[in-house]
């Protein structure tokens, strides 16, 4: 076997092994139950916005993977596959924070009206026009 032949079979093994090994890490790493954690950060959902939208990169370190308290006014309530998502905005706002509620919480959704101040937990997991909170519980 020629020593390009080999080299090719090495690194193709060296590959799979942390591909393999990445992929454990990934899966069995500890999910966090938000309804059991303090929140990192508080703040109104405008100000969370406004962080991200003034500069993603900062409000990136400063937010992502976080556990986010969040005091808003609900713009929009929905369900998708039988799970609840409310957003935060205000009147004026371009964009807003969704709220990806946990199944646990899915049921509180029924009580919530448009208009109606809230407080939400969840993990930041990023901006894409608006911030998204995934993991969420209803605090009130």
């Amino acid at each position: 076997m020629s020593k390009k032949i080999k080299n090719i079979i090495l690194v193709t093994i060296l590959g799979i092994t942390t591909i393999i090994i990445v992929m454990n890490v990934v899966y069995n790493q500890s999910h966090v139950n938000v309804s059991e954690v303090s929140p990192d950060i508080t703040l109104l959902s405008q100000d969370l916005l406004n962080d991200f939208e003034n500069n993603e990169l900062e409000a990136n370190s400063k937010y992502l993977d976080k556990i986010i308290e969040v005091n808003g006014i609900i713009s929009n309530i929905s369900t998708n596959k039988n799970k609840g998502i409310i957003t935060l905005s205000d009147k004026d706002a371009m964009g807003g924070v969704i709220c990806h509620l946990s199944s646990e919480e899915h049921t509180k959704i029924m009580s919530l009206k448009k208009g109606q101040n809230i407080k939400i937990k969840g993990l930041c997991t990023g901006y894409l026009m608006d911030v998204i909170l995934v993991k969420c519980i209803i605090i009130n």
